[in-house]
């Protein structure tokens, strides 16, 4: 009888030990969350999704771990390409003509819901460190630290909690510095059982490029490949393509963008606005940057005027490929190197396993491909952003989606994670119930996703359109263009036949009950999201 009872005891107390230490690995049912965007930053251009600008050369280890420990999205999209725009969608799970930014030239209305005032009222706090560029000053946080405007890659000037103050240093630097600082307090805080949402958000690797000193000598002496559409002559798209102002040609500044004294090539000519600017920018530089860069590109620059006299347009559009992409994927580095770094302060403050981290970037971008720089368009390049996401012992690692989410996804996931309701008027879906399948579907979390770019007065003049991206096909409709018969001009095409989307299939009878498919899914879609 002795026996017995000790038996029952001793199994009790088994019982009792493991329910502790289950309770202990598990995540909290809040987790704290840390998001982090970049700016600009293309998939192309990463390598856990294979890094396909330059294979081999890119190495991403900060993000490939998240990936690694969490999920990779591959088929994740924004519903506007174009910075402001997007982080309000994010912001509000909103499309744009609903939130009412839809371009970069107007204000943000911070009167309105956001999930950051939403996890306010769950008990988070609620932190913004880096880029806003959302015109209004941040609502809904505790603590904001955000950049003015686009920001400065050096000695940039933030405003913190109302109050301007200039700090010296590289900008992707010091928005990490700062955020790693806020990670310390934040962390104690949740220790006392108050979650928090850290915004962490890079100004990097946004035009015009301008790496840490520590990258400067990536990529010197390699070749980056040109894209196989870099001399694309649109010759199977419409006449929309044609009708922008971002080639690398033609459009990229010889000293903003390039770091080449316009005045040597073009001695007799007034200096461009942004090539003006960039010198005065120079002036303003620390003495040891300004040195630093007239030093990295002095050998390069120095070969280009000897040589330039005998280059044609072509052989002049390989240099500037050169030195664009190459600046651009130095640049994109140091966002990497900070997400690593986040990830390692997450784990020595030993709250890793209760943060749910998110990485991505406001839209993706054109690295070359179709011969441009920039975004906005609902082509591939543009329209898809990289997304992974880690929540360790709530997302299997290692796992994949080609779910057809967007960035209006974000604030329902995020309310969802926290335990917050989700308001109805939200317009987007919580990716949770995928997150924690690893990616498994019992059915489409969604059948298409819709898009919408207004922006076409702004300085690239990309005509605006709308669309409709299903898994496999993608309709275009440009909304002030018209074809001969006088309707809207419309592009077609099949992702898994042409993924570089080069040849519409608009107008083919081969494909008209496609396309009339495509138009009603399109028609249903505007009306499910009230679309002007």
């Amino acid at each position: 009888m002795a026996r017995a009872v000790h038996d029952v005891r001793y199994a009790a107390c088994m019982l009792a030990t493991l329910l502790a230490a289950a309770a202990l690995a598990a995540p909290p049912a809040r987790p704290n969350i840390v998001f982090i965007m970049s700016d600009d930053h293309c998939t192309q251009a990463i390598s856990c999704y294979g890094a396909s600008a330059a294979p081999g050369l890119i190495a991403t280890p900060g993000i490939d771990r998240i990936a690694r420990e969490g999920m990779r999205f591959d088929r994740s999209s924004v519903t506007n390409a174009i910075c402001g725009p997007s982080r309000a969608v994010m912001l509000t799970g909103k499309h744009s003509h609903i939130n009412g930014f839809a371009t970069n030239d107007q204000k943000f209305d911070g009167a309105q819901q956001t999930f950051p005032k939403l996890l306010q009222a769950a008990g988070y706090r609620t932190e913004v460190v880096g880029k806003w560029h959302l015109s209004s000053d941040p609502t809904g946080f505790d603590h904001w630290d955000v950049l003015v405007g686009q920001g400065d890659y050096w000695n940039p000037t933030f405003v913190v909690d109302g109050v301007k103050t200039v700090r010296e240093g590289h900008v992707t630097d010091i928005i990490h510095r700062e955020a790693v600082a806020r990670l310390g307090a934040l962390a104690e805080g949740a220790r006392q059982g108050t979650p928090f949402a850290l915004l962490l958000h890079h100004k990097a690797p946004h035009r015009n490029w301008m790496p840490q000193p520590r990258h400067y000598a990536l990529f010197r002496d390699v070749v980056i490949p040109e894209p196989s559409t870099l001399f694309d002559d649109y010759a199977g798209r419409s006449t929309a393509s044609s009708m922008q102002a971002m080639l690398v040609s033609r459009d990229l500044s010889w000293e903003y963008d390039l770091k080449v004294e316009a005045r040597r090539l073009q001695p007799e000519g007034k200096p461009a606005q942004l090539d003006q600017w960039m010198a005065n920018e120079l002036g303003r530089f620390p003495a040891p940057v300004r040195d630093g860069i007239g030093g990295t590109y002095l050998a390069e620059n120095d070969a280009l005027y000897a040589a330039i006299g005998g280059m044609d347009a072509r052989a002049q559009t390989s240099w500037k490929f050169q030195r664009y992409a190459k600046d651009y994927l130095r640049t994109a580095q140091g966002v990497d190197d900070s997400v690593g770094g986040i990830l390692d302060e997450l784990d020595r403050l030993g709250i890793a396993q209760d943060t749910l981290v998110v990485y991505t970037s406001d839209q993706g971008w054109f690295l070359g491909e179709h011969g441009w720089y920039d975004k906005r368009w609902m082509y591939e390049e543009s329209f898809r952003m990289p997304l992974v996401v880690r929540w360790p012992g709530r997302i299997p690692a290692g796992s994949t989606s080609d779910a057809l989410v967007q960035n209006l996804d974000f604030a329902p996931t995020f309310l969802e994670a926290a335990g917050a309701a989700i308001p109805a008027d939200m317009q987007g879906k919580s990716m949770l119930p995928l997150l924690r399948a690893g990616g498994a579907q019992d059915k489409p979390f969604r059948e298409a996703v819709y898009y919408r770019f207004e922006e076409s007065k702004g300085p690239h003049t990309v005509p605006r359109h709308e669309g409709v991206a299903t898994d496999r096909h993608k309709l275009i409709r440009f909304l002030d263009l018209k074809d001969d018969a006088g309707r809207p001009l419309l592009e077609l095409y099949d992702l898994e036949a042409d993924p570089d989307e080069r040849t519409s299939l608009a107008g083919r009878p081969s494909h008209a009950a496609l396309e009339a498919a495509l138009l009603g899914r399109l028609e249903a879609l505007r009306a499910q999201y009230r679309a002007p």
